[in-house]
Formats: C-alpha cells, sequence, structure tokens
C-alpha cells in the first residue's frame, strides 16, 4: 500500500504520513492524550478519517507516532566537557521544556497509561532513554560507571518534581545547588 512501481513509498502517502503525524503531535503536546483522536487528528491535518484509520488504526498508534516524532526531532545542548556546566545546560532545557507544558503533557499522558499496554511502557522507555541519555553521556565521561544511573535519576528527578510537582520554577540557581548536591555525593 502507498508502493510505487519502483518499490519506493509513493510521495503522496509521505507527504499524508507527515501531515497526520504532525497534527496529533501537535495535539499530543499542546492538550495531552485525550485530545488526540482520529476525528480531531483528520480534521487538523485536512484527511479523512478513513484515511488516518487506515495508517493509524488505534490512537495508541497516533500517540505511538507523536512520541516517535518527539523524539526523533528533539534537540538536546551540546556537552563542552565542563562536567557541572554541562548538566546545568541540559537541566535548564529540561526546566524549559516541563515549564513550557509540552513535555509535561505528554510525560503525564504515558505515566498515566503506564503498565495498561506493552507498547505505552515502550513509549515511557523512548522518551527516558531520548531524555537521559544526553545526560548519561555527560556523567559517564567523569564519573565510575555505577554512579551514572543514581546521579541521572536525582537530577532529573529533582527538576521534574520541582516543576511539575510543586509548580515551582527550576531556576538557575536551583538547579546549580541541584547540581552540586549531586556530584558531592557522587564524588564523597
Amino acid at each position: 500500500m502507498g508502493m510505487t512501481e519502483e518499490g519506493t513509498v509513493d510521495p503522496r502517502v509521505q507527504r499524508t504520513r507527515r501531515d497526520v503525524v504532525d497534527a496529533a503531535t501537535e495535539l499530543f503536546t499542546s492538550e495531552g492524550w485525550a485530545a488526540v483522536t482520529h476525528a480531531e487528528v483528520a480534521r487538523r491535518a485536512g484527511y479523512s478519517k478513513a484515511t488516518v484509520y487506515a495508517h493509524w488504526p488505534t490512537r495508541l498508534d497516533l500517540v505511538r507516532a507523536s512520541v516517535g516524532q518527539i523524539c526523533g526531532t528533539s534537540e538536546h545542548p551540546r556537552p563542552t566537557g565542563d562536567l557541572r556546566a554541562d548538566l546545568i545546560t541540559a537541566l535548564l532545557d529540561f526546566a524549559d521544556d516541563l515549564s513550557r507544558g509540552h513535555l509535561a503533557r505528554v510525560l503525564g499522558g504515558v505515566f498515566e497509561r503506564a503498565g495498561s499496554d506493552p507498547a505505552v511502557d515502550e513509549m515511557r522507555g523512548q522518551l527516558y532513554a531520548e531524555g537521559a541519555g544526553p545526560l548519561e553521556a555527560i556523567l559517564g565521561t567523569h564519573l565510575p560507571e555505577e554512579a551514572v544511573e543514581p546521579c541521572v535519576a536525582l537530577l532529573t528527578g529533582g527538576v521534574l518534581v520541582r516543576v511539575a510537582m510543586q509548580a515551582s520554577p527550576a531556576t538557575p540557581e536551583f538547579i546549580e545547588d541541584l547540581v552540586d548536591r549531586v556530584l558531592a555525593s557522587a564524588r564523597g
């Protein structure tokens, strides 16, 4: 379906898939999981519901495509080699994504449904790998391997709790203090 005689994907099918995933991702990040329906995605993308159902038979398929796009297009600050500065920059970026709401809505929808379907758990793992991977790489070049995972948990958890649970800003001062405390415990 959607293949040309040469065995490549028809450009019209590629355009349809791009438009639909773009619409689903915009809905997911702006309004949350519940807003991602076949009818609303079709309306926003400018296609029929039948077209959307043909490529994404379930809502979970639309959300999975959105998570794939979010992870595939996310950008992280480039490490400079300065452990403290790189961690602060990465965590400020994470805090900004949470503060703007789109990442909190994505994570909230996935957390709410965790354990309900292996595909949701796969998405949770994908989001964690995308978000934690850069921190793991930064820490892995400076700390013993056994210290990396606990440090990532403390750093990301501290920012997540501050922004999403306490509804307080993760200011540069807060993040600097968090980084200093985590690094002191890792080295101590």
